[in-house]
């Protein structure tokens, strides 16, 4: 619960427990956490894709390795609320780290010997796990911005886009580690390294975290994690389709044509390949983690929610223009003149992308109650969860059978369907 040692410093919220006043400190060292978790996460995907994709395996296959990554992260959202509101947030966030940690070592017994068939299901278990370790610290994470940022001024909307525009960043960091210490390093050198920096950190955390976070509540029920607000289940769809959009060509379609594109098949041209497709993943997401950061500057943070409603529809319907424009650019050509314009359209995509998800967001914690934004949060980052196996399911499926074409069009009509739901939700009347 937390030591208050005046009334001036401490303030009752809506779980009925005395939260200090001393929220940089908590925001900071939540921020630490989640940061290490996102660099293992977008090292271990690109670790996992680019190594799989060496040893032969096709585009339907690589996205298996991830199928149970994105189930588990739609069944842990729904779960993982309900536990932060049954025994608190600082549980969930160790938690997460550490099943994370047990992934990473799990990996390293892969036997190369062993089928295809057992390779892809022991992966596909272990990136379940990893997929229930992402989604506990993010909730953790996400929730505890709710409770320790000023509300005046627009503080949500600004403490949450730097959030997650910054572990964005760090995850295109890790992007590019990733890719690059497979081709120096090999693949289970960089697990056991990856372990091992979450070992340091996790201890780190437990010795510095400043108590005062919500420690739980009793009589909690689990059918309370499914959301009772129309709004946030509008936003909720919404956001199924808008991360669906980014996943179907992102997951598999995309790194691959570009490893295929730069490589000629040989060690080097391989270790090449990697480096040039992980730093062009690392940039986008890099990219699109500075604009969510800067999103409420430009924006005008703002407490007007049917403003904020309505900007979600407008940047939704920019993303589905260029989408659109990304379709025609594939129908015209092919090689490095279409690649050249595939490139310079994805990352325009990635800023306008960025917007709409910093956006969504700040409109989940602004139209959540204190009492209940764990449960929120987690049904929201279910949906998401949902919209990336979708995406991903897409990805592998999409670019066997219509190359990055089709891939391309498949994202096309989900933007279209995120933007009718975001309109949804801009029409609803909210007390």
């Amino acid at each position: 619960m937390g030591i208050c040692p005046s009334p001036d410093r401490c303030r009752q919220d809506g779980w009925g427990f005395r939260l200090n006043e001393n929220p940089v400190r908590a925001y900071f060292a939540v921020t630490l956490a989640y940061w290490s978790f996102m660099l293992t996460d977008g090292a271990l995907r690109m670790l996992v894709l680019l190594h799989f994709h060496t040893l032969g395996f096709s585009p339907i296959q690589l996205a298996y390795l991830f199928l149970l990554y994105e189930i588990a992260g739609i069944i842990t959202n729904l779960g993982a609320g309900w536990l932060a509101a049954r025994f608190g947030l600082t549980r969930t966030l160790y938690l997460g780290l550490s099943v994370q940690i047990a992934a990473l070592v799990a990996l390293t017994f892969l036997e190369p010997a062993w089928s295809i068939a057992a390779s892809v299901a022991f992966v596909m278990m272990v990136q379940g796990a990893a997929g229930v370790a992402k989604d506990l610290t993010k909730m953790s994470s996400k929730s505890a911005v709710k409770l320790l940022v000023p509300k005046s001024g627009g503080g949500l909307f600004k403490w949450v886009a730097l959030l997650t525009g910054s572990k964005n960043a760090v995850k295109g960091l890790g992007f590019f580690l990733g890719a690059g210490a497979l081709g120096v390093f090999g693949f289970i050198p960089t697990l056991w390294g990856m372990a091992g920096f979450l070992v340091a950190v996790l201890l780190a955390i437990l010795v510095f975290m400043p108590s005062g976070l919500p420690a739980g509540r009793q009589g909690v029920k689990f059918s309370q994690v499914f959301s009772r607000q129309p709004a946030i289940n509008w936003l909720s769809a919404a956001r199924v389709f808008l991360f669906g959009a980014r996943d179907v060509w992102f997951v598999v379609g995309l790194p691959i044509y570009f490893t295929s594109l730069l490589s000629d098949g040989s060690a080097a041209g391989n270790r090449e390949a990697f480096f040039l497709t992980g730093g062009f993943m690392a940039i986008w997401i890099i990219l699109y983690g500075a604009v969510q950061a800067s999103a409420p500057k430009f924006l005008g943070a703002t407490h007007d929610l049917p403003a904020m409603r309505r900007l979600a529809v407008r940047w939704a319907g920019w993303l589905f223009i260029i989408m659109l424009g990304l379709v025609g650019a594939s129908l015209s050509g092919s090689g490095w003149h279409f690649t050249t314009l595939l490139i310079l359209g994805l990352l325009v995509f990635g800023a306008v992308f960025a917007v709409n998800s910093s956006l969504h967001s700040y409109l989940v914690l602004a139209l959540s109650k204190s009492k209940d934004v764990t449960m929120d949060v987690g049904f929201y980052y279910m949906a998401n969860a949902a919209g990336r196996l979708l995406g991903t399911l897409l990805s592998g499926l999409s670019y066997q059978v219509g190359g990055l074409t089709l891939t391309l069009s498949v994202a096309a009509v989900m933007v279209a369907l995120s933007w009718l739901f975001a309109k949804r939700l801009s029409q609803l009347e909210i007390a």
